[in-house]
């Protein structure tokens, strides 16, 4: 209640739970052992850097133009903009720390029927269609990689599956293995889950600067001899040529803003991981500070490894080849491959390459610790099955958790693979997520408004009230502009059929706990235990 401490953090605003039996257990039999350092490196890799700079020229030959479309100006508007959401969660995340993160504040602001199946639609399932574009993602990463390092054979898997020449059978086996196999890793070594995220976001990081590097040392000069040689493997244009068919100016505001959704999907929203997980973080400094840390850093390194792509090939050559087809589609021309052509050393390529595939990896590694626990704090307050609030004893992870993860995830790489052959085809249920945050930011006005006091209520109510009409105007783009953000019935069936499972899945569930005398309408009215 008002005015009561959780172990020492500020004030709740909900009450702690007194009547336990709503909930699964007493406890929820997860572990405090996750560092600050794990918990930055959790939202770091929430924040996908590394697949944003490898799949922005397979979104940007969506576009009908880019004249003016400049990167580094989109990536900063596209913070800025984020700001308010940092704010919110920064502080929600120091009053309510609980696993599943804004799951447990919306839910408690709108009920168990409305936020939790905003929930359910807008994170839980949203999740494991981004997860199967990223297992995707890793496997094109592995054949650009390839054809970089000059296996041409493996262009099969660098190509989407509605590119003549790609493998959608092998992209799915390969995606699903790698997906299984670090679901594994995480069901049998939660710990080791944890760990791999921290040292692969590290690795991607640390070769993200040396890509930076290498392109610094190379310059204009080295850019131009690395284009030129790919005219004798089958590019019909030089650099010259390439830079001189690009005529716009170097920024537009009104095209520029259209590369909103595409940060958006990859990058600054991506700060709720943390949270997520927030019961099993040691100490408070991760509380207050994982969050903006992360985002300010996730920041300066793709602001940074855009302006150095514009610096050393120039402003219109970077964009003309961005939104080449030819160079795109059959050379993987982005960020990562970039540096490995300038680098004139098939070591450096390697190591640059496979700096970029690490990098993919950390993003599923987190994806696979974060969904677990969304899934595993809606069953503990029964709006799921309780069997996926089932924690091993042998192994302190929630087991029922991933394998639901496990199949669904694999189930929507096989229908991007084979049905919708575009790798945009699943960008459109990433929609569900702008409109739950947009919720969540509502959630912040009314629990600003209800529980806090002086600055901090404006602070929150504020940016709260930022944040909603930010995530309005970024669902508006994404059904504006649908050719380019993946409008399909893949992608908005999906967002549906999300909400309307959640809508059932609760009212089922209340149903059949009312018959036990158990109401689990009570649950959404209190803080769940640790």
């Amino acid at each position: 209640m008002r005015g009561e401490k959780s172990r020492g953090l500020v004030k709740s605003g909900f009450e702690k739970a007194k009547n336990v039996g709503v909930f699964v257990r007493e406890s929820t039999g997860l572990v405090k052992t996750v560092s600050f350092f794990e918990a930055v490196s959790l939202n770091i890799s929430d924040m996908s850097a590394g697949a944003a700079l490898a799949t922005i020229g397979f979104t940007m030959l969506l576009f009908t133009t880019v004249s003016g479309m400049n990167l580094v100006y989109g990536s900063l508007i596209a913070f800025a903009i984020s700001i308010p959401q940092i704010i919110v969660y920064s502080m929600m995340n120091k009053r309510v720390p609980r696993t599943g993160g804004d799951y447990i504040w919306i839910s408690r602001i709108f009920g168990g029927l409305f936020g939790g199946s905003l929930s359910f639609m807008g994170y839980s399932l949203e999740t494991l269609a981004y997860l199967a574009l990223i297992a995707l993602s890793t496997v094109f990463a592995i054949g650009a990689v390839g054809v970089a390092l000059g296996y041409s054979g493996m262009l099969s898997l660098a190509l989407p599956g509605n590119i003549s020449g790609s493998s959608p059978a092998l992209q799915f086996i390969i995606a699903a293995v790698i997906f299984a196999a670090l679901i594994m890793v995480n069901i049998f070594r939660p710990k080791a889950g944890y760990r791999l995220v921290a040292v692969s976001i590290v690795i991607g990081i640390l070769v993200l600067l040396l890509s930076i590097g290498v392109l610094l040392y190379a310059g204009r000069p080295g850019v131009e001899s690395y284009i030129n040689s790919l005219t004798g493997e089958g590019l019909n244009m030089t650099y010259a040529q390439i830079a001189s068919s690009y005529h716009g100016s170097s920024f537009n505001l009104s095209t520029t803003l259209l590369l909103i959704p595409f940060f958006a999907i990859f990058v600054y929203p991506w700060i709720n991981a943390s949270p997520a997980v927030s019961s099993e973080i040691k100490g408070k400094k991760a509380l207050k500070w994982g969050v903006p840390v992360a985002s300010v850093f996730v920041m300066l390194l793709v602001t940074g490894a855009f302006a150095t792509m514009y610096y050393v090939g120039g402003y219109g050559f970077i964009t003309a080849a961005l939104s080449n087809s030819n160079l795109v589609n059959n050379f993987s021309f982005n960020f990562w491959t970039l540096a490995m052509g300038v680098s004139h050393s098939w070591i450096l390529s390697l190591i640059i390459g496979l700096g970029w595939i690490i990098w993919s990896f950390a993003i599923l590694a987190y994806g696979i610790i974060v969904f677990s626990r969304y899934i595993f704090a809606q069953a503990f307050d029964r709006f799921l099955p309780e069997k996926l609030a089932y924690v091993s004893h042998r192994f302190g992870s929630p087991v029922a958790a991933h394998l639901f993860d496990l199949v669904l995830t694999v189930a929507l790489i096989g229908a991007a693979a084979f049905i919708y052959g575009p790798f945009s085809s699943l960008y459109g249920a990433v929609a569900a997520a702008m409109i739950y945050f947009a919720f969540v930011g509502v959630a912040a006005v009314i629990y600003g408004i209800r529980n806090e006091r002086g600055r901090s209520r404006t602070y929150l109510a504020v940016s709260g009230a930022l944040m909603a009409l930010v995530f309005a105007y970024i669902t508006y783009q994404f059904f504006a502009y649908s050719n380019v953000w993946g409008g399909n019935y893949l992608a908005y069936g999906y967002i549906v059929a999300s909400f309307i499972a959640g809508v059932i899945l609760y009212s089922v569930s209340k149903w059949r706990n009312a018959k036990k005398g158990v109401d689990i309408s009570m649950a959404f009215k209190e803080i769940p235990p640790e």
